[in-house]
């Protein structure tokens, strides 16, 4: 059974369909009698392209599951729409990167709002080393890793984080977001416990879902708190503390030493995401162990290549040889996703030779971070985080956010408000993101643009 559907644009409608007997019988002329008018369509190696304003063509029935199912989501859109928490899509129309461009702009754009922390996205040794390994190694492997999935480049980019890292051993992941979901499903057992930080990323917290062993949260960067949900589960085989490194929305880090005289007072072992601080965070760009002067506390660490190292896609995790080795025989992600691409795992590898062979970029970011800070605080705004990259513009007022970050759009400045439920509500903010890459004088652009809006609007 079908029924007619009618499409309607402003301009006129190509709408490409291909021949498929059991949706459309292009070559029955009852069809093209009653479905399209004279001249409206072409037909072009099987496929029928239509060239009208308004169209109609038979689709398939809906059921009444479906149906109900549509109006269902129709009701949950609606109420994402009501709230103010609708995300759109801004399309951007050319390599990521310091400057951009981007559908209903005009002009070049100034971007402060990426995770490109150390310019690699569109660096042209990472684009050349992109292509070298898709004219060598291909497109992707069309496998697991275990299977057939598994090439020299991704074993030299694990064996590369390790050695970045200080640890043993590391494994490949699709992204950083498979790499928590993960590890603590094949990690934890019903004998043991994780405590985690009542902030942490998204992925930490659904990778802990997965796992069966017993699940407490602790008041964000509250060591007091941690300490008595340790004393809590004292009598557990194993405890896991997990921690992001750095917030990625407010910029502040974990309290790193603390957690670990904490983890050496209970005997429990340390999980840090890296992800906002791997390459760029520390006086090499080690992380948050190095910006404390503690290298090799941590026990495990997952972070990604898709901000600061190269901006493409993948993530990681390494720590003991043994932990790897557990994951590599039943981390779901790592035995049930296709191996990264080889172009993708060659810019990891470009990312970490160029990081690790010049302090050039790493010293670029924290002087750019500093302009911007020191020049905000001057003005008069308040910065949230601690000395970090990721710098939120403290607004308090979730519209104000959204109206401020339009105002610099219009400017030539594109940044993002971020309000509730993204953030605690009367703490919505525009989080600027600096690069290596933007120069002092984008900064300064920059910092004009927010005094002249924030005089505009009378803050």
């Amino acid at each position: 059974m079908v029924q007619d559907f009618s499409i309607e644009e402003d301009e006129n409608l190509i709408v490409g369909m291909e021949k498929h007997p059991s949706l459309f019988d292009i070559s029955s002329p009852m069809y093209r009698d009653q479905h399209v008018k004279d001249n409206a369509w072409k037909e072009i190696s099987g496929i029928v392209v239509f060239l009208k304003p308004a169209i109609s063509f038979p689709i398939r029935h809906q059921s009444h599951a479906q149906s109900h199912l549509k109006q269902i989501l129709r009701e949950e859109l609606n109420s994402i729409q009501a709230a103010g928490t609708w995300k759109n899509e801004r399309i951007i129309t050319s390599m990521q990167g310091v400057t951009i461009t981007a559908e209903g702009s005009q002009g070049k754009l100034l971007n402060f709002c990426a995770n490109n922390y150390l310019g690699l996205s569109s660096h042209p040794e990472i684009i050349k080393a992109s292509q070298k390994a898709l004219k060598e190694f291909g497109a992707g492997l069309s496998s697991v890793r275990f299977i057939c999935g598994t090439q020299s480049l991704h074993k030299e980019l694990e064996s590369k984080v390790a050695q970045f890292h200080g640890r043993s051993d590391a494994i490949l992941y699709p992204s950083c977001f498979d790499a928590n979901a993960g590890l603590f499903e094949a990690l934890v057992t019903p004998d043991d416990a994780i405590i985690s930080d009542e902030l942490n990323h998204a992925s930490i917290i659904d990778g802990i879902r997965l796992c069966k062993g017993r699940k407490l949260r602790y008041k964000h960067r509250d060591m007091a708190d941690l300490d008595l949900k340790l004393q809590e589960v004292k009598d557990a085989r194993l405890k896991f503390i997990v921690t992001d490194g750095v917030f990625s929305m407010d910029g502040n880090v974990a309290p790193l030493p603390d957690i670990c005289k904490l983890a050496e007072k209970y005997e429990a072992l340390t999980i840090v995401d890296e992800a906002h601080a791997t390459g760029f965070f520390g006086r090499t760009g080690r992380g948050t162990e190095e910006f404390f002067d503690m290298s090799g506390k941590v026990d495990i660490i997952n972070s990604t290549l898709g901000k600061a190292l190269g901006g493409a896609s993948g993530g990681y995790t390494t720590g003991p040889s043994e932990v790897v080795q557990l994951l590599r025989q039943r981390g779901r992600p790592y035995l049930f996703s296709n191996a990264l691409p080889p172009p993708v795992v060659a810019a990891g590898i470009k990312a970490l030779d160029i990081l690790m062979s010049s302090s050039k970029l790493l010293e670029a970011v924290t002087a750019n971070t500093r302009q911007f800070r020191d020049g905000m605080s001057k003005a008069g705004f308040t910065i949230g985080g601690e000395n970090h990259p990721i710098c939120p513009v403290m607004l308090g007022d979730a519209k104000l956010a959204n109206t401020f970050a339009d105002k610099m759009l219009e400017k030539g400045i594109y940044v993002i408000g971020f309000s509730y439920p993204v953030v605690p509500k009367g703490k919505a903010r525009i989080r600027v993101q600096l690069s290596a890459a933007h120069s002092s004088k984008d900064i300064d652009k920059a910092i004009t643009a927010f005094v002249d809006i924030g005089k505009q609007l009378s803050i």
